[in-house]
């Protein structure tokens, strides 16, 4: 029998983490799971408390894992949002999402490289449909998930070499707090489902992805055995949203 297969998964405790984490789990893998929050009851694997944003955590985190031996897998799935005009966007408030986004990203990249090249693993990056294509009072988000999607191209090139894949999902409107609490920043007549109904009529598929639905194409670009020639790309999983013209 060979042995299990491993993945980090950061983000663990949000919507879309913990449905990575489960369905990994169902489908025979180790989980590893890194956040600043205790994960869901549902979490099963191996829980390493880590806040993305702070370098010497994800260093020790990475540091643990590594003690485990080769990795299959890396989900770089932790992300933080700020909804406001750039004007009034902090420089802390800047520097939070792009350390969390974009850095903490790279540093497990960087850190857990020789545990991805002894599997010949592969890196999965949640990015966002925001790297092309965005709204009012994200930009600081919309230009982290722009970096993210460059480092992954960008990666690929270098780790392809290692027998290392690196790709990018780009999910649209996924159904977890983080899009509600961007919603209610945009009062809706009919309050919070107003919003939400609203996105839904404006998605070809109408309909709200459920994070179950983006961790299916996260394990494909994560298992070498669905995606083993994919390296260097950005799917997007967005309803069609993106291929609708906006004057439309």
């Amino acid at each position: 029998m060979s042995e299990q297969r491993r993945v980090v998964i950061t983000g663990v405790s949000g919507g879309i983490g913990s449905a990575c984490a489960d369905l990994f789990a169902g489908e025979g893998w180790f989980v590893i799971g890194f956040d600043r929050a205790a994960p869901p009851a549902s979490f099963a694997g191996k829980y390493i408390e880590c806040d993305i944003n702070e370098p010497q955590m994800v260093l020790d985190a990475c540091n643990a894992v590594l003690e485990l031996g080769a990795l299959d897998a890396l989900v770089n799935n932790a992300a933080v949002q700020v909804n406001q005009p750039l004007s009034v966007t902090s420089d802390a408030e800047w520097d939070l999402v792009m350390g969390t986004n974009v850095r903490g990203a790279f540093l497990c990249m960087r850190n857990l490289m020789p545990a991805l090249e002894a599997a010949s693993g592969a890196v999965v990056n949640v990015s966002s449909v925001h790297a092309v294509a965005t709204s009012q009072n994200v930009s600081a988000y919309a230009a982290s998930k722009g970096a993210l999607v460059a480092l992954t191209r960008a990666a690929a090139v270098e780790l392809a070499h290692h027998g290392v894949r690196c790709n990018a999902l780009l999910p649209g409107a996924v159904d977890t707090e983080m899009l509600r609490d961007g919603l209610s920043r945009r009062p809706h007549p009919d309050g919070p489902d107003g919003n939400l109904n609203e996105l839904r009529s404006r998605t070809p598929l109408l309909s709200i992805a459920d994070p179950t639905e983006i961790a299916q194409s996260v394990l494909f670009l994560a298992d070498s055995h669905r995606s083993a020639y994919i390296t260097g790309q950005s799917l997007i999983a967005d309803g069609g949203a993106t291929a609708r013209l906006s004057t439309e």
